[in-house]
């Protein structure tokens, strides 16, 4: 009986401390509002994790300098996925049940997205994914229901697939494609069926299909199949340690037509990888670009500069977007229950993200649009958004 006292008591007293925190009008006496971050900070993507976690903490740090929500501050317990699957339910059992955090946010790799929110669904604690693209983080695969408790704050892959489909067709004018699968990624996996259909219907021929896996080295074997089929376009929707392999290895194969990705491609360690001039004539999809100006955008960079000395990426965005979404739904509800920052979230319309206005639909995804991203010399070049 005192166990559970105490454990229902830390419960209300958590609740109440959240609720004032992030809209002003909480009574509790407790200080601070727990928020649980849990990001790639190590692994073969700690890349994408370590810029969405600066983004979510330069917010979260924001809103605790304008005094908070509810009338108290943010407390973030942060927590490391290391970009596996397995490590993400871990984490996220953690922060949940052991630091017992009001909502979590986090997360860039959808596998991981996937495990997270089957743990946050079955301790009903409200989760803001960050850049997680796969469909199967907000709807249950088996089911087929809309989860209860999980949102994105980005676009899913249905949507970006689709778009980089129509960029290769209309603005490349490709008819021919060449697709190389990540077979150890749902992310890879999703898109590629994605791009095929969309793009067969559109008229185009996926002349060639091969597969590699993470963390592979020499990509020399199906290059040479696809440098056999002469197509106008290679897809590669991976990521970009695998990504800026391939590329390098493909330019000096002599294979010098377009190359198309998607997200993951964004990292300053694409370039590293691949070299300046071997991405020349490269092209993704992607959540956001510094260049694409906006209010709301041109702040978030000024911002981020300052405290971290750098330009934000994409994820670094994204990461921003899914803290501020979370606290938006907070203060909406005037409350840290769960149930009412649950239903606060689904009714998100109209949003201010970094990349302009956004809302959530009826299956928990942002719709927002479509960065289309053209690397030049090295650096990132906007070359046009595509709503939704």
């Amino acid at each position: 009986m005192i166990k559970r006292f105490y454990k229902l008591a830390c419960l209300v007293s958590t609740c109440a401390l959240l609720t004032g925190l992030l809209s002003g009008c909480g009574d509790s006496a407790s200080k601070d509002i727990k928020i649980g971050m849990v990001y790639e900070l190590t692994g073969n993507t700690a890349s994408y994790g370590t810029s969405a976690a600066n983004g979510a903490k330069l917010a979260f740090k924001q809103l605790n300098a304008s005094g908070g929500v509810l009338g108290k501050q943010i407390q973030i317990v942060t927590a490391d996925n290391k970009g596996e699957p397995s490590e993400s339910a871990n984490a996220m059992t953690k922060v949940i049940t052991q630091d017992r955090v009001t909502a979590v946010t986090g997360f860039t790799v959808s596998s991981c997205g996937i495990a997270g929110s089957a743990v946050a669904e079955d301790n009903k604690i409200p989760f803001v994914a960050a850049a997680t693209v796969n469909p199967k983080v907000t709807v249950d695969e088996r089911s087929g229901k809309v989860k209860n408790y999980t949102f994105r704050a980005c676009f899913i892959d249905s949507f970006q697939g689709t778009v980089g489909a129509k960029f290769a067709l209309g603005s490349l004018k490709a008819k021919k494609a060449a697709i190389l699968t990540d077979n150890s990624s749902d992310y890879s996996k999703g898109l590629v069926q994605i791009f095929k259909n969309a793009f067969t219907e559109g008229g185009g021929q996926v002349a060639l299909e091969e597969a590699y896996l993470q963390k592979d080295q020499d990509y020399k074997s199906i290059l040479t199949n696809v440098k056999a089929q002469n197509p106008d376009l290679i897809y590669i929707p991976g990521y970009y340690e695998d990504v800026g392999k391939i590329i390098k290895q493909a330019r000096e194969m002599g294979i010098a037509i377009p190359i198309l990705g998607a997200d993951a491609w964004d990292s300053p360690k694409l370039t590293e990888l691949g070299g300046p001039e071997a991405l020349n004539n490269t092209f993704f999809t992607n959540f956001y670009s510094v260049e694409d100006k906006n209010p709301s955008s041109n702040a978030f960079v000024e911002a981020y500069q300052k405290e971290y000395g750098q330009m934000p990426d994409s994820m670094a965005a994204m990461g921003y977007d899914a803290a501020c979404l979370l606290i938006d739904a907070i203060k909406r509800a005037n409350s840290t229950e769960p149930a009412k920052i649950t239903e606060a979230l689904a009714a998100t319309k109209n949003f201010s993200s970094v990349s302009g206005e956004m809302s959530l639909n009826n299956t928990h995804d942002a719709v927002r649009g479509v960065v289309i991203i053209e690397m030049k010399n090295g650096k990132q070049v906007y070359k046009e958004t595509i709503k939704q």
